[in-house]
């Protein structure tokens, strides 16, 4: 047993001993279909925390000749197929962390040599009687060994876009990497399955057909791939049953990435640490800071910030053509490029029979708002800096701070127009964005004589906050705003919340293009 070569099952077994484990094997199944076959090189990304190298780990435990998995995948899924017995712990496994080697080294020239000498060494050790031609030549060492010893190989490469990542604006260093794989992988006989998974697809490389044998499956496609991307929907009902969570607010927090054939995904470590620490909460951002990100909107091409700032506003999609992207972490030609990078990241979920984008969940909206808050956005960023004090001030019934905050968050912006109660309930969005944290906002409210403009309902876990009634009033009175709620007898439709009640009046003067607040408490 080695430490690349035919490795043990340590690092799955640690993962089947976890407290929460879900079973995956099923990815085994397909892997086992195509081996050998012209569809044996796959490609399967993700983004981070997605159980991208739980599954690389996985494979090398069934696969790996190194050890003995009988017992460990003995009650799951995989059990029951005949591949079980066909393939459990009969190949000769190369597997390859390639991070661990670029966190290693200085350069991707020095990464690789030290990669090539370490497999070497263990392939000689494994196959001492082998004549190698030439013991600094990985791919020849590895033909020397298939034509000599009868035996192919599997190999699974986790991280494989490190370089890409990491060397992201050195071209030189990403070609070099590129013909490294392309020269250890491509139209290799000695090759029975190569799995590779990161965060990007395969780079496109203009004519440069490095590793065009990869079928792959992504974050914009993972075809019968897509219940192992993350947590499907039934898992996660499981779970919270089993722990006793709100399915529907973990939905809302965690949910939200569309993969076509399989519906909803949920973001496997988001949903794990929430039962765990029976806590909803932003887990993340942990593992990820924002900085990226930031860096990606603040470009701003074509608008982009103004397609952001769209999609924050109650879960708007967006079109985005995907298929310009070249697979890396800088080269964009246009917003949309800049998109589907976001949807790699999972920054963005996809939903591909629109051909749209759109922010997935909670704990991702938090990530866009830290990340504005925090740039140099003028109005925007300040609005989302004081969404909390405008929310705070709306329950003390302070109208002029009120007033103040909508003011500051009202920007122009060249997807819309500020001249009606559309464009300024999207102002009281950003106004108020805290209120997402404790309120359900729902938008023209049936209620009385009338629809109430917006309607901020308490979740489960704040009941104690008030409920939210805004009407909105373009160039008329906040004064009129609450008139007409009281005229039309709105809170009649909220008698749930009698004595609970906050009413809003919030209005917008075309000549001196000020804003106005009124506050009604409808308490008993």
């Amino acid at each position: 047993m080695g430490i690349y070569l035919n490795p043990g099952n340590e690092k799955f077994a640690q993962c089947v001993n976890s407290e929460i484990y879900i079973d995956k094997t099923g990815l085994i199944r397909y892997c086992s279909r195509v081996m050998n076959s012209m569809q044996k090189y796959i490609c399967m990304s993700r983004p981070r925390r997605f159980g991208k190298s739980v599954a690389a780990d996985m494979l090398a435990a069934f696969y790996s000749r190194g050890c003995d998995s009988g017992e460990l995948f003995a009650g799951f899924e995989i059990a029951k197929d005949p591949c079980f017995q066909k393939d459990l712990n009969k190949y000769h496994v190369l597997y390859l962390n390639m991070q661990e080697f670029l966190s290693r080294t200085g350069s991707v020239e020095h990464m690789l040599g030290m990669l090539e000498r370490q497999v070497i060494r263990e392939l000689a050790k494994e196959y001492p009687a082998v004549d190698y031609f030439d013991r600094q030549d990985l791919p020849g060492c590895m033909q020397d060994v298939y034509l000599e010893m009868k035996t192919s190989f599997v190999i699974i490469i986790d991280e494989w876009d490190c370089v890409f990542r990491e060397y992201r604006t050195d071209a030189g260093a990403q070609k070099r990497y590129l013909d490294f794989l392309r020269g250890m992988l491509k139209d290799k006989g000695y090759i029975s399955l190569c799995y590779m998974t990161g965060i990007l697809p395969v780079k496109k490389y203009g004519t440069h057909s490095a590793l065009n044998m990869f079928d792959e499956f992504s974050m914009t496609f993972q075809g019968e791939l897509a219940q192992y991307a993350g947590f499907t929907e039934k898992e996660v009902l499981g779970l919270c049953s089993r722990y006793g969570m709100d399915f529907e607010e973990m939905k809302k927090w965690y949910d939200g990435y569309v993969l076509e054939g399989t519906g909803s995904v949920y973001n496997p470590r988001s949903v794990v640490s929430a039962m765990r620490f029976h806590k909803f909460q932003y887990y993340w951002n942990q593992t990820e800071t924002f900085e990226a990100l930031r860096v990606y909107i603040d470009m701003n091409f074509e608008g982009l910030r103004d397609v952001v700032l769209k999609m924050m506003n109650e879960k708007n999609s967006v079109p985005a053509d995907i298929h310009s992207f070249t697979n890396d972490m800088v080269t964009f030609h246009s917003k949309d490029d800049v998109l589907t990078l976001l949807v790699h990241l999972g920054y963005l979920g996809y939903r591909s029979d629109r051909e749209e984008v759109f922010i997935p969940n909670q704990e991702i909206l938090n990530e866009y708002v830290t990340s504005i808050s925090n740039s140099d956005w003028g109005a925007v960023s300040k609005a989302l800096k004081n969404a909390k004090d405008a929310l705070e001030a709306l329950w003390a019934g302070d109208e002029a701070f009120v007033a103040k905050a909508v003011q500051e968050a009202h920007y122009e912006s060249s997807y819309l127009q500020y001249h009606d109660e559309n464009a300024l309930s999207y102002t009281i969005s950003l106004a108020f964005y805290t209120a997402r944290n404790y309120y359900t906002l729902i938008r023209e409210l049936p209620s009385g004589k009338g629809r109430a403009d917006m309607f901020f309902l308490p979740k489960k876990r704040f009941a104690d906050k008030p409920a939210l009634l805004v009407e909105l009033k373009w160039n008329h009175t906040a004064e009129s705003a609450i008139r007409q709620i009281k005229q039309r007898c709105y809170p009649k439709a909220l008698e749930d919340y009698r004595g609970r009640l906050l009413c809003a009046g919030i209005s917008y003067n075309v000549k001196t293009k000020e804003h106005s607040c009124r506050i009604w408490k409808d308490y008993k």
